[in-house]
């Protein structure tokens, strides 16, 4: 595994944590939208060994910015959830306060980091922001472009099954597109994170909410990709029904 870290941020810095597996349609535009966005965003790209060269891509956007891009290389494909999790501890360690995570596949429109890093500031909600923003398709309608009904009906009973089980206080329970305080992340135990897919969301946010922290959901529009492959499977469904009955015992047995 290859390293390549960003600067340490100014007081206050956020960073965006974006994993990739053969995203080279995507990642180039991705990363210069958020470098264009105000407030001085940070990227972190955690790259699982793409064949198709997205590493080599990042390397090189990284050299023309090496203050605000940053790049992990991991040795294979070893799942989303560890590669948000490796990717939250590399920004940790450089002191970034506000930690957000995002697709690379322009679902998640960059243009709403923004308010996502806003509604966790100190400032936010009369002097106390939310301490987890997540970007929600299903809070003032329904938000969601180019999904098949199938795949709509999946996304949305997740939530519903979930929210039955778990009694998590949020709608998109999935939603992969979120702002964290650096506060949040420093007290989920990283090595109890098991999850991938759908049930990583789902575990987070869970742990998140048991701790006693705010969560709140930013309306925003998602958009099925259009260029690349999706990485939905039947696995991953499967994997965050039971996820969620296994949180629900471990919870209730103390042993979250």
């Amino acid at each position: 595994m290859a390293d390549i870290f960003l600067s340490p941020p100014a007081p206050g810095g956020a960073v965006v944590v974006v994993p990739t597996y053969n995203e080279t349609a995507n990642i180039e535009a991705i990363v210069r939208q958020v470098l264009g966005l105000p407030g001085d965003l940070a990227v972190l790209v955690v790259d699982d060994g793409s064949p198709d060269g997205t590493g080599d891509l990042v390397d090189a956007l990284r050299q023309q910015h090496p203050d605000r891009v940053g790049l992990l290389r991991r040795a294979g494909k070893l799942g989303l959830g560890t590669a948000y999790l490796d990717g939250f501890r590399v920004a940790l360690d450089l002191g970034f306060s506000r930690l957000c995570e995002m697709d690379a596949d322009f679902s998640h429109n960059p243009n709403d980091l923004p308010r996502l890093i806003a509604a966790c500031a100190p400032e936010a909600e009369g002097g106390r922001g939310a301490d987890v923003a997540i970007g929600s398709r299903y809070v003032d309608g329904l938000r969601v472009l180019n999904w098949p009904l199938g795949r709509l009906v999946l996304s949305y009973g997740a939530g519903v099954y979930t929210r039955l089980i778990t009694r998590l206080p949020i709608r998109d329970v999935t939603a992969g597109f979120k702002c964290f305080r650096r506060e949040v992340l420093e007290a989920i135990p990283f090595d109890r994170v098991k999850s991938n897919g759908y049930s990583f969301q789902i575990e987070m946010n869970y742990r998140a909410w048991r701790r006693g922290f705010t969560l709140v959901e930013v309306p925003i529009i998602f958009t099925e990709r259009s260029e690349g492959e999706s990485k939905m499977s039947s696995g991953i469904v499967r994997e965050a029904m039971g996820k969620v009955w296994e949180l629900r015992a471990r919870a209730l047995v103390g042993r979250l």
